[in-house]
């Protein structure tokens, strides 16, 4: 594999060289999130003018349910405990986009709330103070999170989450590694030659097993928070929600796919999202849990097509069918399309209740 010779690739080169290749966990945290020279840390990612849109970029009627589904929400648990001031968090607000427009739809619901925002990028922190009207407070990780009940939003947060890769190979699971091609100039994938024995799963050779484990430590911490102090928590990201195997590492730049050890430091990573995984271990520290739903469902649920009908009333005959491909593309019921293949995954304090457009814990 080639490798552009971006600021980030001679810090690798070094390591590696220093230390051997590192696990792809390491070379996702170093390329998304180094302090200098990390993808996150340099750059307004978002976009026509990025590398990929999000669905709040794609039409304010996301953000704006979003903020619907959040108030319904901060009324039940103000109900449940009127003394406790809940905290809303949005966990990598990316421009800040879905929370201005979720704000819109809580203020005319009057909700009370502090606003808090997990977010590492000082680029992006920027266009989220001037954006949004309320002053959040901002956190490098959820540890920082105040001890108290959470309203917490994850939009594709989680599948920009380092993780580890293992490949099944003839005597057992060796994990996937980042190195060095034989002229040392270029990056490439290797495995461990010893496989891992913790890892026992039934597979064909050549399998790729990815294991989330920065993803779900940060489930089961804040669904340890919501068992114990109150809340809930709202995942949307594209991902499965049935156990299996598959490499869905990627890269993007300008909207397409690239190779994902090509440009250190200029791609956006990401890896699909096991909701099932996620789901497990929310439940596992005591978190009710709710879905996933698809996409589709959840939209449709909230009111998507009545809010587009409404905001079609005033609207020019070229914004109607803009707003109407927006709601088409949201809800795209095709298994690549965002209606299907991302998913929608709740998580609360058990007492609290059903929440809005999910299915009740099972």
């Amino acid at each position: 594999m080639t490798a552009e010779a971006t600021p980030l690739l001679a810090i690798l080169a070094r390591e590696i060289r220093a230390s051997g290749p590192i696990g792809l966990d390491r070379y996702m945290a170093l390329c998304l999130g180094h302090p200098r020279h990390g993808y996150y840390a340099t750059r307004d990612p978002f976009g026509r003018g990025g590398d990929f849109v999000t669905a709040p970029e794609i039409s304010q009627m996301f953000g704006e349910l979003i903020g619907a589904w959040a108030g319904a929400v901060l009324a039940t648990m103000q109900a449940a405990s009127p003394a406790a001031r809940p905290c809303l968090v949005e966990l990598g607000p990316g421009r800040g986009t879905l929370m201005a427009d979720a704000l819109r739809a809580l203020r005319a619901a009057g909700a009370a709330f502090d606003l808090h925002l997990v977010e590492t990028s000082p680029v992006l922190r920027r266009l989220q103070a001037e954006r949004l009207a309320a002053a959040p407070v901002f956190h490098d990780s959820v540890e920082s999170l105040p001890d108290a009940p959470l309203l917490v939003i994850a939009n594709e947060f989680f599948d920009a989450l380092p993780a580890r890769q293992f490949v099944r190979t003839g005597h057992g699971w060796c994990e996937r590694r980042v190195g060095l091609t034989p002229e040392g100039d270029a990056l490439a994938f290797g495995l461990d030659p010893e496989p891992d024995p913790r890892l026992a799963a039934e597979a064909p050779e050549g399998a790729v097993l990815t294991v989330p484990r920065q993803g779900l430590a940060v489930m089961r911490d804040l669904a340890r928070r919501l068992a114990a102090r109150g809340g809930a928590l709202l995942a949307i990201d594209y991902g499965h929600d049935r156990p299996g195997f598959g490499d869905t590492f990627q890269a993007l730049v300008g909207h397409r796919f690239a190779d994902p050890l090509s440009r250190p430091g200029e791609a956006d990573l990401t890896l699909h999202v096991d909701f099932g995984a996620l789901a497990r271990a929310a439940s596992a520290e005591g978190a009710a849990v709710h879905g996933p739903a698809t996409q589709r469902d959840f939209l449709l649920g909230l009111g998507l097509l009545t809010r587009a009908e409404r905001l079609k009333v005033r609207a020019t005959p070229d914004q109607a069918a803009a707003i109407d491909a927006a709601a088409a593309r949201l809800t795209d019921p095709d298994p690549r399309g965002m209606g299907a293949l991302f998913k929608v995954l709740g998580v609360s304090h058990p007492a609290l209740g059903p929440l809005p457009a999910l299915p009740p814990p099972s």
